[in-house]
């Protein structure tokens, strides 16, 4: 008999040779029903998968990610069916899944419209009613070749395969077969023919190589039922209203033009947002002690040999010569923040060093990758560089959680899950290092009793690494703030400082950021608005909106007041009704519009209309202003009063 150990810690006897679909039987009904595929001993496979011996069991469904993702592959290759019973011709390269979705690069002459996809989601809903069995096949790489002797793609996908083991996948009693790892569904009635849909269709060079053939990349999605396929196109919708890059030029806060690709110009209207956010970073950072220091753009070559950025980012670094030697224009802060360190002594009684840079620095990004402010080739980078001793790690990262969490909550990102990302292939420092640094960053997270998922192997070159990830509005995530814990850049350098034995001792160095590249993080803000900023962040705070020439004057007194008052407001004289006045003043996302006609000059008042709604209230214009002022010093996310 075989034995299999279920994640509660009970163990299930089954026949040696049993399936892990037998197994899910054996548990229960709904569990064999609703099972999708399995890992065994760690190792993601089918249901049809046989166990021998004593292994440790996960039966996945679909209400997990993993089953989620399974679901998508396998949607993903019934996608190719239809493609190739509409399109017989058809030469399948590969079929991954992507977030949210999957994709297959096909070789087809005759170009897929966007007018075919309801063809293709029609096909696909006749497969998936067929309920036929994915099957599994494997053979040796020999085998595999010979089987598809005369197919360049899929050689190659057999030459870059791992393992010894091919394996291909077939359903439709046969009708349809793929080279492929695996695993997937038990059968294609496992798909919900009202959860998927053909999404788009683009170019994709074969390996990312422009020399060889352009293929057709289709897109497809895939939920558990029709209402999440429903709610994520509403979200995709949403999303489209959002749009940075849209806003950005409806607001007039930014643009970008073909003389300088990947690298943002920001209007004035853009400072004005781009400059509050680093006035409240600034003045968070005082609070927590950091001193603020100022690098070169521009730095020798050899730095970066020394730094160790060069063996391990210099694809992304770009170089000039002046005088016949060559400099780096730097992709990151920290050697210069180096530099700083080095340049007098020190004692043990200035640790911890808190030493933060709003850095410009410069990388590469293919020009297919650029996406307005979230994705550039310029970015200043909210970096911060702590120098303390083995003794205070723990401590100075709480510090450094602490700060994350008010500035997030500040603007209303409540919502954020955390990575702890370990040694990657490609690291410079010792395994012992390494080791003592991720257990310093495990206890910090473990003394704030935060959960965390780890991140295999994905750290940064010189240590492990703290991610966090907030959630937007629309529930999407993205990647912010990062600590990272670095032993081994201070001894590179020769960094020390006086012990109290009067020995020198090389300083732990903490990398930090918190908002990231700040161009992005303003992309991810429009889109989390909306454009509709909290008053602090408005680059229009007050529009004042006469109703007719009569009050021109008046309002031009409020206007003055305002100023006065340092808020940033302007006046509507334009000859237009009020109403249309009050319409483009909600659709440039001024916070507060003040109507005044006859009767509020009479009485020294304004009629007060906030964004995004109809509702007026008359106040004096001395409270509203000091309701105003009250709500820029609490970095108010709500307009009402």
């Amino acid at each position: 008999m075989a034995q299999a150990k279920l994640p509660d810690g009970s163990i299930l006897e089954v026949a040696d040779g049993a399936t892990v679909a037998d197994l899910a039987a054996q548990i229960g009904p709904g569990l064999a029903k609703a099972a999708i595929a399995a890992k065994i001993n760690g190792t993601f496979c089918d249901l049809s998968t046989p166990i021998t011996g004593t292994v440790d069991a996960v039966i996945i469904t679909s209400k997990d990610d993993l089953g989620l993702e399974t679901m998508r592959h396998s949607c993903a290759h019934i996608m190719a069916e239809a493609i190739c019973s509409i399109w017989p011709k058809t030469q399948l390269v590969y079929g991954p899944t992507v977030d949210n979705g999957f994709y297959y690069d096909i070789d087809l002459d005759t170009p897929i419209r966007p007018e075919d996809f309801e063809k293709i989601e029609q096909k696909m809903a006749e497969i998936v009613k067929t309920d036929t069995p994915f099957e599994r096949i494997e053979m040796n790489r020999q085998d595999a070749a010979l089987k598809m002797a005369g197919d360049k793609y899929k050689l190659d996908n057999i030459e870059h395969a791992k393992g010894d083991v091919i394996s291909f996948y077939r359903h439709g009693g046969g009708a349809f077969e793929d080279l492929c790892r695996g695993p997937h569904v038990p059968r294609t009635s496992s798909i919900d023919a009202r959860a998927f849909k053909i999404m788009s269709v683009a170019g994709a060079y074969w390996h990312g190589d422009s020399t060889q053939k352009m293929l057709q990349r289709v897109y497809g999605t895939c939920w558990r039922n029709k209402k999440e396929l429903a709610d994520y196109l509403f979200q995709l919708e949403e999303a489209k209203k959002r749009d940075h890059r849209l806003i950005g030029k409806q607001m007039n806060l930014f643009s970008f033009h073909d003389e300088g690709p990947g690298f943002a110009f920001l209007h004035p209207k853009g400072m004005l947002v781009w400059n509050g956010i680093i006035d409240f970073w600034r003045d968070v950072h005082r609070r927590y002690e950091y001193d603020e220091i100022k690098t070169p753009i521009m730095l020798n070559e050899s730095l970066w040999h020394r730094s160790g950025h060069y063996d391990n980012y210099k694809e992304n670094m770009y170089f000039t010569i002046v005088d016949e030697v060559t400099y780096a224009v730097k992709p990151m802060n920290c050697p210069g923040g180096l530099l700083v360190y080095n340049s007098n002594k020190h004692s043990y009684r200035e640790l911890p060093m808190r030493v933060a840079e709003l850095g410009l620095v410069h990388r590469y990004e293919a020009s297919g990758m650029m996406h307005g402010l979230v994705r550039v080739r310029q970015f200043t980078q909210d970096d911060a560089h702590i120098f303390c001793t083995e003794e205070q790690i723990e401590s100075e990262i709480v510090g450094v959680i602490n700060l994350i969490q008010e500035i997030y909550a500040t603007f209303g990102f409540k919502e954020y899950h955390v990575e702890l990302s370990t040694k990657p292939e490609k690291h410079i420092g010792s395994d012992e290092i390494w080791d003592i640094a991720t257990g310093a960053l495990k206890g910090a997270l473990e003394h704030k009793q935060m959960d965390y998922q780890i991140n295999e192997g994905d750290g940064a070159f010189y240590g492990p690494k703290i991610d966090f990830h907030i959630s937007d509005c629309l529930n999407r995530s993205w990647q912010l703030g990062t600590i990272q814990l670095d032993f081994s850049m201070p001894q590179r350098f020769e960094l020390t400082y006086t012990a109290p034995d009067n020995t020198d001792k090389t300083p732990v160095m903490i990398h930090r950021a918190i908002l990231g590249s700040l161009e992005r993080f303003l992309g991810i803000l429009i889109e989390h608005y909306a454009g509709n900023f909290p008053v602090w962040l408005s680059p229009e705070q007050v529009r004042v909106l006469p109703i007719s020439e009569k009050t021109a004057d008046y309002a031009n007194e409020v206007l003055n007041m305002l100023k006065i008052e340092n808020l940033r407001a302007s006046v509507d004289l334009s000859d237009d009704k009020v109403g249309a006045k009050i319409a483009r003043a909600h659709a440039d996302k001024v916070p507060y519009m003040l109507v005044v006609g006859p009767k509020e000059a009479e009485a020294g008042v304004v009629n007060v209309r906030m964004r995004q709604s109809t509702e007026t209230q008359t106040i004096a214009l001395g409270e509203l202003t000091s309701i105003i002022q009250d709500k820029i010093a609490d970095k108010s996310l709500d307009l009402s009063f």
